[in-house]
């Protein structure tokens, strides 16, 4: 019985803080045990918080050497060999172990927002597997028709435009498929004239975006080239771009629908793409020519910082027409505040943010207005002259994005007038939406009578309310910004949506669809819906900045311009050396 009671108090003693004190050498085993533990945990943890960044490098690797494998395999077959077999499949054992079709996201605390951004995937698949049956190769898809058509010159803007939201999206082997026809099959030697403004968006800034993810250096080959026969359009007197260009004989203009003037929307909108060419290339003249816009912009700039959507090239002044945040002004305010970001918020760019503050006083204090009636509508309107029109886009329902962007780098009271601003722009911009019996908005909206109806009525897929509830989102926490996103998508799901694509409607009150599924669709409005039930640590705004079209942009900070780094400069030979000789920067001829 004595054993037995002795052997029952073993552990208590050992619980016993004073029995390790009067055994020194025990107490120091103990510690020992302690330490090493808390060593291995915390190792463990590490492992665990760079697992996912080291599958994402690994699968970036991967994708290089399948595609180096690719390249390889056609340099044999054009000799009559043979890629040994043991190659093959070491390359497809790779291929299955590495996988990312979680897509950046990863696993969500939230399973209705997981479930919601696993709908929003299948139909990004759905609609690229359209685009890829019916129309590849081709800008865009006409569901209805079963067929491609070509409105951006060729240059399967589809792909281009989509190749940064299949990443996100971890559809691993679409974007592989992507990236090879970027690779082989892009040509930018095209016999037509085209958008300076398009092109900039979706095919540069999704050049940009793609090697921004991928890492992948033939994205930015093609990015430089195709911002090389773009150059020209900056050819005027005043250095304000024209809107029109030939790629392949660089002769640039503007529409005849304009009286020969420059759009500011277009002019302001290149910025950050080339900025961030630069950035990447070491090659300063694309920087230089958007600069060089905005230094002839403060030149003229109003003091209520609103400018006309006409810009003579000439002489570098305003011209006539309206000011507007939607159709032809919109991207040029956006633009001022995201060079911002792009450059850090660093005092080089400290300009910018300046003449966006100016801009955004100029707004909110004569555009902005509400309705008389309940229920009370916030809205932009427009104005002509000193006359305003009780008109709002679709297209200006950016603005509330924006404007929860703005509120960093703003003091306490200002960033507080931003997102109440930001809140009530939505709050109207979701109802554009509910208030048609497609539950689908309108292109634009009226303001008479102190209440609100439908302008012109078509509907094509637009992104721009979307994106902005993915902002306040991210800035507010508030879950109906979720639930109204997911409203609207399930109108797209209801309206939009056909075995052979999505299409837009010709009305939304009767649902009449058109036959044209906008690349837009999956390179902004998928996306932001996407991003919308994802957790913010998912392209983060912090290191990101997204581009008019949504391609995100790596920001890098910029600090009194060095013209290029040596390894910078290393680049950009290798670079402009793999360019024909035609194209190379400097190039005259003979």
């Amino acid at each position: 019985m004595a054993i037995q009671s002795r052997r029952s108090s073993v552990w208590p003693r050992y619980l016993n803080p004073t029995y390790y004190l009067r055994r020194p050498r025990r107490l120091l085993i103990l510690f020992a045990f302690f330490v090493c533990t808390t060593f291995f945990l915390w190792d463990r943890h590490n492992l665990v918080l760079h697992h996912e960044e080291t599958v994402g490098k690994l699968a970036r690797e991967n994708d290089k050497l399948q595609h180096s494998l690719k390249d390889l395999t056609k340099m044999l077959e054009e000799k009559g060999e043979v890629l040994p077999q043991e190659l093959i499949s070491q390359e497809q054992e790779m291929s299955d172990t590495i996988s990312s079709e979680e897509g950046l996201a990863g696993v969500d605390e939230d399973p209705v927002a997981a479930e919601r951004r696993n709908k929003i995937k299948d139909a990004m698949l759905h609609a690229w597997t359209c685009y890829e049956k019916y129309a590849w190769g081709f800008d865009e898809l006409k569901p209805q028709s079963k067929t491609g058509v070509n409105q951006f010159a060729g240059l399967g803007a589809t792909i281009v435009d989509s190749l940064d939201t299949l990443f996100i999206m971890g559809l691993q082997k679409q974007f592989i498929k992507a990236r090879d026809w970027v690779a082989e099959n892009l040509d930018f030697n095209k016999h037509v004239e085209t958008s300076v403004f398009e092109t900039t968006i979706r095919v540069l800034g999704g050049l940009l975006s793609a090697y921004d993810l991928s890492g992948e250096p033939m994205f930015l080959r093609k990015a430089q080239e195709i911002a090389d026969r773009l150059m020209p359009a900056w050819e005027s007197p005043s250095g304000i771009p024209y809107n029109i260009i030939n790629l392949a004989t660089g002769h640039a203009s503007n529409p005849s629908w304009s009286g020969g003037q420059s759009i500011l929307a277009d002019l302001g909108t290149e910025q950050v793409e080339l900025i961030a060419l630069t950035q990447r290339t070491g090659v300063p003249h694309y920087k230089e020519k958007a600069e060089k816009v905005i230094k002839q912009l403060r030149k003229v700039f109003p003091n209520d910082g609103l400018l006309s959507y006409y810009v003579n090239p000439d002489s570098g002044q305003p011209s006539y027409g309206k000011v507007t945040f939607g159709a032809m002004g919109d991207s040029f305010y956006e633009y001022l505040l995201k060079v911002w970001i792009l450059g850090n918020k660093t005092e080089v760019v400290k300009h910018y943010r300046e003449m966006w503050d100016q801009s955004i006083d100029g707004m909110m204090k004569s555009l902005v207005q509400k309705t008389s009636n309940p229920p009370i509508y916030t809205y932009l309107a427009e104005r002509s002259g000193n006359q305003l029109i009780h008109k709002m886009d679709e297209l200006a329902c950016f603005t509330p994005g924006m404007l929860v962007l703005g509120t960093d780098g703003a003091s306490p009271q200002k960033a507080k007038e931003y997102l109440d601003l930001a809140e009530e722009l939505a709050n109207t911009c979701y109802n554009m939406y509910m208030s048609t019996h497609s539950k689908l908005a309108g292109e634009s909206y009226n303001f008479n009578n102190g209440g609100m109806e439908v302008g012109v009525s078509w509907n094509i897929l637009r992104p721009e309310t979307i994106e902005s509830l993915m902002y306040l989102w991210r800035k507010t926490g508030n879950k109906k910004y979720r639930d109204w996103g997911w409203n609207i998508f399930q109108a797209f799901e209801a309206q939009s949506r056909t075995s052979t694509g999505y299409v837009g409607l010709r009305n939304v009150h009767t649902g009449e669809k058109d036959d044209m599924m906008q690349s837009f669709f999956l390179a902004e409005t998928l996306k932001y819906l996407y991003l919308l039930f994802s957790p913010s640590t998912v392209v983060p705004l912090d290191e990101w900045v997204f581009n008019t079209e949504a391609h995100p942009v790596r920001i890098k900070t910029r600090m009194n311009e060095p013209i290029a780094l040596e390894d910078d400069l290393e680049k950009t030979k290798i670079t402009n050396a793999l360019l024909p000789l035609e194209r190379r920067p400097g190039w005259k001829g003979k």
